[in-house]
C-alpha cells in the first residue's frame, strides 16, 4: 500500500477521520455544506506521523511506562510527556514527506501565512471533544516555519493534559494518531465561538455566539470577555456588551501579538443583531448537517463569515428520544432511586420493563414524563406537593419549567393527568399484622421465582422472564403494598407539619421514627455489626481479613482459628443481604454475593470501633428515645388549648409511623432479591452463550437491552461492533451530570432552595434528620474505600440502602442528591444522625479530612477553619 502523506481538505470527509483527524475530517465536511464558507488547505495524513514515530523505536518504551502511570501522578505524566515531546520534535522529517508538504504548500502559495492545526484521531468526537487537549499555531510563514510547526502539533499530542485526558477518558495512547491541518490563515475584523445550544442550560433551541474584535485567540486564552449574544427563533433575546481593551493580531512576518484597543470602539458591539442572526443560521446549518449541537470557531471576514472549525458539545446531557415534535417534561429516576450514575443497556431495559409507569432512556440515565401531570391543574398541584416533599429542588425546578411561557399545555381540570402515582385510594387500619402478611407474600413470590426459574433454559427463559416480570409488577402495585408506603409517609409528614405548629418544633418525627420495626435496611446495618461480633474475637482472622483482595477469600477462612465459624457469620449474612450493593436499581452491578470483598473495611470498621452487643444495644437506645420523646411529646399537648384532642390525634400518628415507616424500606429489598434471581439466569446463559463461542465475555449482555439478548439466545448470532459502541458510550456518560428535570429543548434544570436562613459561606441542603452534629469530613465514592473512625461524618455523592452497614459508624451524613423519603435519609433518622442531603457539589467542596458542622434540623453545612 503506498502512503499518502497530504490530502487537500476538499477530498476528505467524516469517513476519513483515521487518515487526518477529528478536525481535519470535520473541517473536509464543513467545507462540502452548501453556503459554508472554509479558508482552505491541507492535512498532512497520519501516515506521515506514523513514520516519524518508527523513527524512534525509544518512543515505545516511554509510551509503555506512560501507559502505567496513575493520571494523578502529575509530576511523572509531566516528566515523561515531556521526554516524548522532545524526542518527536528533534526528528528530522524524512525529504520526501517534506517535499510533499511544500509542494502542497506552494498549491496556496508558499510565503503565505497558515494556521497549523493538530488533529488528532480521538477528538472532536461525539463523545469526548478533547477541546485544547492539542497545540494550534496561528500566522506561521514559510515552508521552514512550516515543516517546524507540524513537527510540533506531532509532538502535541503528548501534552500532560492530553495524556491525562485520554487516560481519564480510558483511551490507550497508542491507538491514537495525530494528523496536522495547515490552512490559510484569516485575518478577521471579528472572531468567536457559536455554541448552537446553549453551554450552560443546554436548550437546544438557544443559540450562543461569543465574539471579539481581531483573532479568536483573545477569547480563547480569556485575554478579554467577549461579547455575548443569545438568539432563539431567528431572533436576539438577550445580548451583553463587554469591555473588550485588548485583542489578538497578525504579524506581517509571522506570528501574532496582543493589542489595545481604542476607547472608543472598546464598548462597541463585535456584531450586529442582523449579523448575530445570520451567523446561527449558518450555525444551524451546520448542526443539521452533522446531526448534533455544535461548538463552532467563526471568522468575520470583508462581512462574510468564515467557519475554520466544528466539533460536538459533548457536555449537553442528551435527550430522550420520543420521536414527536411535542414539549415534554422528564423527571431524574436516578434522584428518586438515590442512583445517579449511568446504567447499562440491560440495566435500563430490565428497570424499564419492570417500572409501573413508561421511563424514557438518555444518557445512561432514566426519565419519567411527567408533562401530562403538569398539564391539568388538578393533578399538577398534587405532583408538585409529593415532588417538594420528598425533593424541594425538583418542585423548584419544575416550577421554573411552568414559568416558561406556553411550554406546559394547560388541560382542563378533568384532564387526562390521572391522579398522582403512588397516591392511596383509601386509608388502612394502623394494623401491624398488614406489615407482616406484606412482608410475607414478597418472600413467597421470591420463593416461587427461585423454584421455578432453575428449569428454564434458552428462548423458554426469556419468555418465562417475561411472565416474572408482570408478577413482579404485580406485587409492586398491589394496593395494600402502596397503602402501607403512603401510611408511614403520609403520617411522618403529618407530625411534622402539627408539631410544629402547634409545638414549635421542627422535624419531631425524626426522634419519633428511632428504632422502628420492621424496617429491612436498619438492620441490614445492625447485622453487620454482630457479625463483627463473631470475628472480633479472633485474631488471626482479622489479621487475615486486612489484607484480603481475592473474592475466594470466605473458603480461606476455613482453615483459620476461629475461620469457620466467621466464614459462617458472614455467609448468613450474605444469604440475608447479599442481593444488596450500591447502585443496586442497575442489575448489571456486582452484588455482595458475587463480590464479598466490598463488604470487609466495614467488617473490621465495625470490628475497631465498637464494643461487644452494640448492635442490640443501638436498637434498644433507639426505641427508648422514641418512646421517651412520645411521652414529651404527649404531654406538652395536653398543656394546649384543646390539649387532650390534640395528643389524642399525636398518639394516633404516631402508632401509624411506628407501624409502617418501617416498612417503608421492604419494597426495594423485594425488588432487589428478584433482581439477583433474575440475574443469576441470565448470567447462566451468558456462559453458555461464551461457550458457544458467541460471545468472548458474560459480562458483555450488559451491553444489550432485554430484547437484544433475547434475540442473541434464540440465534446465536450477536453484533460485535454494538457491543464495543455500547461501552464507548456508556465510558463517556460518566462524564454527564444528570439534571433533576431535564426538557425536549435539552434545557437542564436542576432547581433552587430560595431560602435566606443559611449563614453567609454555608452550604444549603434539606434537612432530613435532625440534630447538629460537628467532626470530619470523610468524603467517600466507593463504599469499599471506606475508613472511617468513631465520630467521622459520611460525604458523598448519594446513598442507597446498601451504604446502611456504613451508618452505624458514623456520626453525621451529608449527600448530594437525596430527598425527604429517599433510603438515606429514612436509614439516618433510624439511627439518630443529623442528616443533610441534596447539597449540590457537596463532594467538591468539602475536602476529605475537613471539621464540618452539619445542621440537620436547619439543613445546612458548616465548613469550619
Amino acid at each position: 500500500m503506498i502512503e499518502q502523506y497530504v490530502w487537500d481538505l476538499h477530498e476528505v470527509d467524516e469517513t476519513r477521520v483515521a487518515v487526518v483527524g477529528g478536525k481535519g475530517a470535520h473541517l473536509g465536511e464543513l467545507s462540502r455544506i452548501d453556503g459554508i464558507r472554509v479558508p482552505g488547505g491541507f492535512c498532512v495524513t497520519t501516515d506521515a506521523f506514523r513514520r516519524i514515530m518508527a523513527e524512534a523505536p525509544s518512543i515505545d518504551d516511554r509510551l509503555d511506562q506512560l501507559s502505567r502511570l496513575n493520571p494523578d501522578d502529575r509530576e511523572a505524566v509531566r516528566r515523561l510527556s515531556a521526554e516524548i515531546r522532545r524526542t518527536i520534535e528533534g526528528i528530522a522529517i524524512p525529504g520526501d514527506l517534506a517535499v510533499a508538504i511544500t509542494r502542497a504548500l506552494a498549491q496556496f502559495g508558499e510565503q503565505g501565512a497558515y494556521a497549523v492545526r493538530s488533529s488528532a484521531t480521538a477528538e472532536d468526537l461525539p463523545t469526548a471533544s478533547f477541546a485544547g487537549q492539542q497545540d494550534t499555531y496561528l500566522n506561521v510563514v514559510g515552508p521552514t516555519a512550516i515543516l517546524q510547526h507540524v513537527s510540533r502539533c506531532w509532538a502535541s499530542l503528548f501534552t500532560e493534559r492530553a495524556v491525562i485526558y485520554r487516560q481519564r477518558n480510558g483511551i490507550d495512547h497508542r491507538t491514537v494518531h495525530m494528523a496536522v491541518v495547515v490552512q490559510q490563515m484569516v485575518f478577521p475584523h471579528a472572531a468567536g465561538i457559536l455554541f448552537t445550544a446553549d453551554p450552560v442550560t443546554g436548550n437546544r433551541k438557544v443559540a450562543t455566539v461569543d465574539a471579539g474584535f481581531g483573532l479568536g485567540e483573545a477569547l480563547v486564552s480569556g485575554l478579554v470577555n467577549p461579547d455575548v449574544f443569545k438568539v432563539r427563533d431567528g431572533d436576539v433575546v438577550a445580548k451583553a456588551i463587554a469591555a473588550k481593551q485588548r485583542a489578538v493580531h497578525a504579524l506581517p512576518d509571522g506570528g501574532t501579538q496582543e493589542v489595545a484597543i481604542d476607547s472608543q470602539r472598546q464598548e462597541q458591539p463585535t456584531l450586529t443583531d442582523a449579523q448575530v442572526v445570520r451567523l446561527v443560521r449558518l450555525g444551524r446549518r451546520i448542526e443539521a448537517h452533522f446531526g448534533r449541537p455544535q461548538d463552532i470557531e467563526w471568522c468575520l471576514v470583508d462581512e462574510g463569515f468564515q467557519i475554520v472549525q466544528s466539533r460536538p458539545i459533548t457536555t449537553l446531557f442528551p435527550i430522550p428520544d420520543i420521536g414527536d415534535q411535542e414539549n415534554h417534561v422528564y423527571v431524574s429516576v436516578g434522584h428518586q432511586q438515590m442512583m445517579t450514575d449511568p446504567m447499562k443497556p440491560l440495566g435500563l431495559s430490565m428497570w424499564q420493563l419492570t417500572a409501573m409507569v413508561p421511563m424514557h432512556e438518555a444518557g445512561g440515565r432514566l426519565f419519567v414524563d411527567v408533562t401530562r401531570r403538569l398539564a391539568s391543574p388538578a393533578s399538577r398541584a398534587a405532583l408538585l406537593d409529593v415532588m417538594g416533599r420528598g425533593d424541594p429542588l425538583v418542585r423548584d425546578a419544575l416550577e421554573t419549567v411552568l414559568d416558561h411561557d406556553d411550554f406546559v399545555p394547560s388541560l382542563p381540570e378533568a384532564g387526562p393527568g390521572g391522579p398522582p402515582a403512588g397516591r392511596a385510594s383509601a386509608p388502612i387500619e394502623t394494623d401491624p399484622a398488614i406489615v407482616t402478611e406484606l412482608i410475607e407474600r414478597s418472600q413467597v413470590s421470591t420463593a416461587v421465582l427461585e423454584r421455578d426459574i432453575r428449569t428454564k433454559t434458552g428462548p423458554a427463559l426469556f419468555d418465562f422472564l417475561l411472565e416474572a416480570f408482570e408478577e413482579h409488577k404485580r406485587v409492586v402495585s398491589d394496593p395494600l403494598n402502596i397503602q402501607a408506603i403512603m401510611a408511614g409517609m403520609e403520617a411522618t409528614w403529618w407530625l411534622n407539619d402539627k408539631l410544629q405548629e402547634w409545638l414549635g418544633e421542627k422535624n419531631a418525627a425524626d426522634t419519633l421514627t428511632l428504632s422502628a420495626p420492621d424496617n429491612v435496611t436498619s438492620e441490614m446495618g445492625l447485622a453487620l455489626l454482630d457479625v463483627a461480633d463473631v470475628i472480633r474475637a479472633q485474631p488471626e482472622v482479622v489479621a487475615f481479613l486486612r489484607g484480603v483482595e481475592d473474592e475466594g477469600f470466605l473458603d480461606e477462612l476455613a482453615k483459620l482459628a476461629g475461620g469457620a465459624e466467621a466464614r459462617d457469620a458472614i455467609e448468613a449474612y450474605l444469604d440475608r443481604y447479599g442481593m444488596r450493593c450500591v447502585g443496586e436499581i442497575d442489575i448489571t452491578r456486582p452484588r455482595w454475593r458475587e463480590r464479598p470483598t466490598t463488604l470487609v473495611p466495614v467488617i473490621l470498621d465495625n470490628v475497631r470501633n465498637f464494643e461487644p452487643g452494640a448492635a442490640e444495644r443501638r436498637f434498644e437506645e433507639g426505641r427508648q428515645k422514641a418512646q421517651k420523646k412520645e411521652q414529651d411529646v404527649l404531654s406538652r399537648l395536653r398543656a394546649l388549648p384543646d390539649g387532650d384532642q390534640k395528643a389524642d390525634e399525636a398518639k394516633r400518628m404516631i402508632d401509624r409511623v411506628r407501624t409502617f415507616i418501617g416498612y417503608r424500606e421492604y419494597p426495594k429489598y423485594g425488588i432487589v432479591s428478584r433482581y439477583f434471581v433474575y440475574k443469576q439466569a441470565l448470567l447462566e446463559e451468558a456462559e453458555r452463550l461464551v461457550q458457544a463461542n458467541v460471545l468472548p465475555e458474560k459480562e458483555d449482555i450488559f451491553y444489550l437491552t432485554f430484547q437484544e439478548l433475547h434475540d442473541v439466545v434464540r440465534s446465536n448470532q450477536v453484533d460485535d461492533q454494538l457491543i464495543q459502541q455500547r461501552k464507548d458510550a456508556f465510558r463517556s456518560y460518566h462524564a454527564l451530570t444528570p439534571p433533576r428535570v431535564l426538557t425536549s429543548d435539552g434545557e437542564a434544570v436542576s432547581g433552587a432552595y430560595r431560602r435566606d436562613d443559611v449563614p453567609a459561606g454555608a452550604l444549603t441542603g434539606l434537612p432530613v434528620s435532625s440534630g447538629t452534629i460537628e467532626g470530619r469530613a470523610r468524603v467517600i465514592r466507593d463504599m469499599a474505600e471506606a475508613d472511617l473512625e468513631a465520630g467521622d461524618i459520611l460525604v458523598t455523592t448519594f446513598t442507597d440502602p446498601s451504604w446502611s452497614p456504613l451508618f452505624v459508624g458514623i456520626a453525621g451524613l451529608v449527600t448530594e442528591v437525596g430527598g425527604l423519603m429517599t433510603h438515606g435519609a429514612v436509614i439516618a433518622r433510624e439511627y439518630g444522625l443529623p442528616a443533610v442531603v441534596g447539597v449540590e457539589q457537596a463532594t467538591r467542596l468539602i475536602r476529605d479530612g475537613q471539621r464540618i458542622r452539619v445542621h440537620g434540623t436547619d439543613g445546612y453545612v458548616e465548613i469550619l477553619p
